[in-house]
């Protein structure tokens, strides 16, 4: 968390106010092992002046074009938003890095629980870090088709695979919860197990599941906001995460939470069967 959704959203937010900006300079930065690559003294003096072109997302990273072929990327991990303030607002204080902008707004980086990382890329290493997801889900390439090409001879469980990003990108804890019910697939199915049926129903679920939350604008639980400070509305509209002990929105039956790979998991046990063993 956040997420796929969450990620675009902000980076959607972000595009209207940033783009067209320059970056001033780094007005704060106090937990400088946020700065991944490159150096301290180098990321202050390479971000400052550059003009941002674009905001986008690639799997859970928001990326941030600039001029002279630069992208700043930001991942929030666990607690990490990003929004944009006035010259006035006084910041948290969990907002660890802040880039000040030429009409004197400031781009803030929250993050309580300082798991949140910063890259300032030049074209080789932003293509690296694209190299290093699997497919977007969301893309018109990835098909059902690819889907089961993904799946095909792995023994993993159908719920921690989801989760893989080197597999496929952007899908958290939430969403691999929320697509297997809507799929009616068990989280402990091993992903070579789901026939052809189930892989077109996973593969519509996922894209129905992302897109929704989206529409939503994404699911806010603690941390999260978007660009402008404002939370989603996605968590009103969940099926099956975080509703253990309530009933199954097809049959009723309680929706229960298991621990799948260290992650909280939940599922109907009457709408996805257990796999045979």
């Amino acid at each position: 968390m956040p997420e796929l959704p969450e990620v675009e959203i902000t980076a959607r937010s972000l595009a209207q106010q940033l783009v067209g900006r320059a970056i001033l300079c780094v007005e704060r930065l106090d937990w400088e092992r946020m700065v991944e690559t490159p150096a301290i003294d180098t990321f202050r003096r390479e971000i400052a002046g550059r003009r941002i072109l674009a905001v986008r997302r690639r799997a859970k990273w928001l990326l941030i074009d600039l001029d002279a072929g630069l992208t700043l990327a930001l991942h929030l991990r666990m607690s990490g938003r990003l929004e944009v303030h006035s010259p006035d607002d006084k910041a948290r204080a969990h907002v660890h890095l802040i880039l000040r902008l030429d009409d004197q707004r400031r781009l803030f980086f929250d993050d309580e629980r300082k798991f949140g990382r910063v890259r300032l890329l030049d074209t080789a290493g932003l293509d690296a870090l694209e190299a290093a997801y699997g497919p977007e889900p969301l893309d018109d390439r990835f098909t059902a088709a690819e889907l089961e090409r993904i799946l095909r001879g792995r023994r993993t469980r159908i719920k921690p695979l989801l989760l893989d990003q080197r597999v496929i990108a952007g899908i958290g804890n939430i969403y691999a919860s929320e697509a297997l019910w809507l799929a009616g697939i068990h989280p402990l199915t091993p992903a070579c197990a789901i026939e052809a049926e189930g892989v077109t129903a996973l593969h519509a679920a996922i894209r129905q599941t992302l897109t929704s939350a989206i529409a939503h604008e994404g699911s806010s639980l603690r941390n999260y906001r978007n660009g402008y400070g404002l939370r989603g509305q996605n968590q009103e509209h969940f099926a099956a995460y975080d509703r253990d002990g309530h009933p199954c929105q097809r049959c009723g039956t309680p929706i229960e939470r298991i621990v799948v790979g260290q992650r909280s998991t939940f599922f109907c046990p009457v709408c996805q069967p257990s796999p045979p063993t």
